[in-house]
């Protein structure tokens, strides 16, 4: 961290006023953000401490190259000597994932704003791959140049022993490795030479002030088709793009593309769609091995919106290759990926929302708030997330109040600087409780004592009960505990639940899901 302070210094002529650690993503980069002493352009920059040289090396070619081929990506400020370190522009902390964040958590119902968002993001792919494949020296790429066959067999393996061999279902190895060989050459055939992003997605998009996108994380491609990147973007698992959205997005892309090469439509879509099935199996193996073996939640409840992913696919016949197909459709078959849904409900106030939760803050001073539920019908369960600091919430429904749990205990993601402005909710904190495991083991005996007193309530016709969640400021671990009991409980019993984050100001309804309560 000194010498990335002194490459500072030595690029800006002062120290810096203050210094921000960022979250670290998937690799074992480190970010920071330097604020500069007031009066001292640019007020902020982007520090980076890399793992890899061949990595850094790679990056720093290939945006020093796509600055000169004026494409929407930082630019390079400083580098050491040993090319271990180096500075860039800040880009801004609003993310094209973090713009999307009420679609996803209204299960894939995006607004306009959020649709133009994408639109906007979808049209700017193909002069990324196209103009900035001109003059780029592909052998500069790291750690292969090009998307070839070993490369795809590689990744199809992945899919194979960290995810399907995790199954119970019994297959043919020899017929299986026939079927990767023939996905493999078909993918290899499609001769691609544009430049493939590969890791294209919306964690990797951040928006200026004007919502105009710019790309970061790069630093993984090489020459390849172009079908990959849109496969990769459009069936993100968390997403859960609806079908009519990808449609107009690829239609979007495709308008787009005709602005630097000739489009041969009907050979680009069939392409699609091996390429879709090849990332989904690609996706597959990851979250296999980042969940079942890594043991890393956040992964581990990715895997069903992959599966239906899958399922969509194979009622597009998007695997024509038999036997493949076949294996997929077993596993999508499979009892813990077939949980049942109910119909979306409709609100009262007009807007559409998921079958899971409705987020409704209140719409004159924005507090997060219930109307008081009148002891009637089945049973309620209402769980609050507090800070201790403001008091023990209050109960409303006259029956006094029940469990209040205390969180403090556990290590707490506040006392470090890139949490501060994040919730309970929010991705980074998320794995950071999980990674610790602590939040883990205690919400396992919460679930144990809930669970009784659930199943006991539902047996006796009672219709209220209360659990509330204590943390110092009611911002990240009270907030990820009273999430996952609610979740867990409507999960498991199909009951009601009403989630308040008193103080994040937020209100959530889980609604019945009567095929799973236990009367």
């Amino acid at each position: 961290m000194q010498k990335l302070t002194q490459l500072y210094i030595d690029y800006a002529g002062v120290p810096p006023a203050s210094i921000e650690e960022l979250p670290q993503s998937g690799s074992q980069r480190k970010y920071f953000r330097f604020h500069a002493p007031e009066g001292i352009d640019p007020q902020t920059v982007i520090g980076v401490i890399g793992s890899s040289l061949e990595e850094n090396d790679t990056f720093i070619y290939l945006t020093e190259h796509f600055n000169r081929r004026k494409l929407p990506v930082p630019r390079i400020l400083s580098v050491s000597d040993d090319h271990m370190r180096y500075l860039q522009t800040d880009l801004g902390t609003v993310s094209l994932y973090k713009a999307l964040e009420t679609g996803r958590r209204l299960g894939g119902r995006y607004n306009l704003e959020e649709k133009n968002l994408l639109k906007r993001t979808i049209a700017k792919l193909p002069e990324m791959q196209l103009r900035g494949a001109r003059g780029l020296d592909f052998k500069r790429c790291y750690p292969v140049e090009s998307f070839d066959k070993n490369s795809i067999l590689f990744d199809l393996n992945y899919f194979k022993y960290c995810f399907l061999k995790t199954l119970e279902i019994d297959f043919n190895e020899l017929k299986l490795e026939a079927a990767f060989q023939l996905l493999a050459t078909d993918l290899e055939q499609c001769n691609g030479q544009a430049f493939m992003y590969r890791d294209f997605q919306a964690r990797n998009v951040l928006l200026s002030p004007d919502n105009q996108p710019y790309f970061i994380d790069y630093q993984g491609g090489r020459r390849g088709p172009i079908e990959y990147d849109v496969a990769s973007f459009l069936w993100q698992a968390s997403a859960r793009y609806p079908e009519k959205l990808r449609a107009e997005l690829i239609n979007t892309y495709i308008d787009s593309l005709k602005h630097y090469t000739e489009v041969n439509e009907k050979d680009l879509r069939n392409n699609l769609k091996k390429f879709v099935l090849f990332r989904l199996l690609q996706v597959l193996g990851a979250y296999g091995f980042r969940g079942y073996f890594e043991q890393k939640q956040y992964f581990i409840d990715s895997i069903p919106p992959a599966i239906d992913n899958i399922r969509s696919g194979l009622a597009h016949n998007f695997c024509p290759y038999p036997y493949l197909a076949n294996i997929l459709k077993e596993i999508t078959e499979l009892p813990q990926f077939n949980k049942a849904e109910p119909a979306a409900p409709k609100r009262k106030d007009g807007f559409k929302t998921s079958t899971s939760s409705i987020y409704k803050p209140n719409p004159i001073d924005g507090q997060a708030t219930f109307s008081k539920y009148d002891g009637k019908g089945p049973l309620v369960v209402r769980v609050f997330s507090f800070s201790f600091h403001k008091g023990i919430p209050e109960d409303e429904s006259g029956n006094g109040g029940g469990y209040v749990f205390d969180c403090r205990s556990t290590r707490n993601p506040g006392r470090y600087e890139p949490y501060k402005n994040l919730t309970g909710l929010d991705e980074p904190v998320i794995r950071f409780l999980e990674d610790d495991g602590e939040i883990i083991t205690y919400l396992e005996s919460v679930y144990k004592l809930a669970d009784m007193h659930v199943e006991r309530y539902l047996q006796r016709g009672f219709t209220d009960l209360m659990f509330s969640f204590g943390c110092t400021g009611g911002q990240h671990r009270s907030v990820y505990a009273a999430e996952h009991l609610a979740h867990h409980l409507n999960d498991k019993y199909g009951i009601e639940v009403h989630i308040c984050h008193r103080e994040q100001k937020i209100s959530t309804i889980l609604m019945p899901r009567k095929e799973k309560r236990k009367e």
